[in-house]
């Protein structure tokens, strides 16, 4: 291996620069430095520069970092097992149904019933918005999963009692027309 790398230097020879440089080398060198004039501003500029640009480099990485480590806030109640995520979508599914029917039957006898209960449907959903908080920060704590549940039956139930409300102001206006 040596032996080869020899012979290639050897051949390599003639494209070396091995010149040596002029003996006034050194002199018209240090003359041209002395001809240039030095701009004390720039020197100053760059001495704070480059330690502010790696300032604000370890700033944008402590940055990204802790916003990609940062763990979620919320968790919900599919986030505690694969059996609370179908109670979540069964309960969350019947909601929609719900508000779908209420939706579906609105009069304008019936608007300020339906109004205040979604007032009431949005003080639920902001209750089961701190309960989320509370199930990240206790960590699956039992007694704040059975609120969460008991909140999604609340808003159920609600809804439930409202639609009924609806019917029964319906069936009155029909029962007021016939006679």
């Amino acid at each position: 291996m040596k032996n080869k790398l020899d012979n290639w230097f050897e051949e390599q020879r003639n494209c070396f620069d091995i010149a040596e440089p002029a003996d006034d080398h050194e002199a018209r060198f240090l003359a041209k430095l002395k001809a240039t004039p030095v701009n004390q501003n720039s020197v100053r500029k760059l001495n704070w520069w480059k330690p502010l640009a790696a300032a604000a480099a370890v700033l944008i990485v402590f940055f990204v970092g802790y916003s990609t480590y940062q763990p979620s806030v919320n968790a919900d109640l599919a986030a505690v097992s694969p059996e609370m995520a179908k109670t979540q979508d069964f309960f969350t599914k019947a909601i929609e149904e719900e508000l779908y029917n209420i939706n579906e039957a609105r009069t304008p006898e019936t608007q300020k019933l339906v109004n205040d209960a979604l007032k009431q449907l949005k003080v639920l959903e902001n209750d089961y918005s701190k309960l989320t908080e509370d199930l990240t920060e206790s960590g699956e704590d039992k007694r704040v999963i059975y609120a969460m549940i008991s909140n999604f039956q609340a808003r159920i139930n609600l809804l439930t009692s409202v639609l009924e409300e609806i019917e029964s102001i319906k069936n009155t206006d029909y029962e007021n027309q016939l006679l």
